[in-house]
């Protein structure tokens, strides 16, 4: 299984095309068992550590200035993300073909989709609303040029050092993430 990020489109459709991918690795992690569901439910929380943080970096702080009550909305996201985040810690803890991982882990599923779907209407389409199309391909530039600093797998030729860029606990992959976006674009930089 290996996970690539679709390129193109404005940074709305960008961003909704990953939330199509987080659903369907979600129902990936759902539906395998022992060693499946092990690597699926890594290669998960890679994306989503990716996703979030390039989200953190360069949409939400778009969205606190261009959008009226963009202060509260991102605010909102941000409680739903560490919700998630609580969560992914709880369930690393558990076996994965455990009855308390399938339970819990439904659970989790349930609010990434919510939070996704809240996303998408009250910040994503909101953006679309107020920005212009080309700031919303700059936008797009910059998260995707964020994310390839933090790739969800690593790239040909370079495994040894990027396999262990995105590995161990999630609040480690989101950490790495930070600073990999952070250093190559984040902070709001390259979309302006």
């Amino acid at each position: 299984m290996t996970t690539t990020i679709k390129s193109g489109g404005d940074v709305v459709s960008f961003l909704k095309s990953q939330h199509q991918q987080v659903k369907k690795m979600l129902e990936r992690v759902a539906m395998a068992r022992s060693t499946h569901r092990s690597e699926a439910f890594v290669e998960l929380r890679r994306m989503l550590a990716v996703h979030e943080t390039a989200e953190e970096e360069i949409v939400h702080p778009a969205a606190r200035r261009a959008l009226p009550d963009g202060e509260a909305i991102v605010e909102k996201r941000l409680r739903e993300e560490n919700e998630g985040k609580r969560a992914l810690a709880e369930l690393e803890t558990l076996d994965v073909d455990s009855a308390a991982f399938v339970t819990k882990f439904h659970v989790f599923q349930g609010k990434v989709l919510a939070h996704a779907e809240s996303e998408e209407k009250e910040e994503f389409e909101q953006l679309a609303g107020v920005l212009d199309a080309e700031k919303l391909e700059r936008m797009r530039k910059a998260v995707e040029f964020a994310e390839s600093f933090a790739p969800t797998r690593p790239h040909a030729g370079i495994e040894g050092q990027a396999a262990n860029m995105l590995v161990g606990p999630f609040a480690s992959m989101v950490d790495r993430a930070r600073d990999a976006i952070a250093g190559k674009g984040g902070h709001g930089h390259a979309h302006r």
